[in-house]
């Protein structure tokens, strides 16, 4: 496994000036086991998607341990009739990160971001460019330096 996205992902944590924890643990097989490795509850471990609006328009979503993006909620939001989500290889090359290691930190590009309102007000654990790595950091300074929108995008996960 190349280091090369947790060193990224660290890199623009440490840039953004926001309180911070790095944890590795290794790779984890379920929501629940990566909650346990972090010493945090599942609903404290954040999930960032790409999702596509257009040709070369993409967004992060950051959605909550245990709820899923509701895409009607998503597309009234953006304004869009249709959304998708990318295959890997795409992701990676519009994150430059493998998928279960993006996030918005150390993205090669600065796409716009959505956090699920549900998130707000709490620390939370995010992926950190790789596997097994995670940052854990105060929800409301997230949502600050990635300038997020905060707006009820997910429901719990069926």
């Amino acid at each position: 496994m190349s280091d090369d996205g947790a060193a990224r992902a660290a890199a623009a944590l440490e840039a953004s000036g926001i309180p911070h924890t790095i944890t590795r643990h290794g790779r984890v097989g379920s929501l629940e086991e990566a909650a346990a490795a972090r010493g945090v509850e599942p609903r404290d471990i954040v999930k960032t998607l790409v999702v596509r609006r257009a040709e070369d328009d993409y967004l992060f979503v950051l959605v909550p341990g245990g709820r899923e993006i509701s895409w009607p909620k998503l597309r009234a939001l953006l304004g869009v009739n249709r959304m998708s989500m990318p295959d890997a290889a795409t992701a990676k090359d519009v994150t430059g990160y493998e998928r279960g290691t993006i996030t918005p930190f150390g993205s090669t590009r600065a796409w716009p971001v959505v956090a699920d309102a549900t998130l707000t007000g709490r620390p939370l654990s995010i992926g950190a460019g790789a596997h097994g790595v995670a940052a854990t950091l105060q929800a409301d300074d997230l949502v600050r330096v990635l300038d997020a929108q905060v707006a009820d995008v997910t429901e719990p996960t069926a």
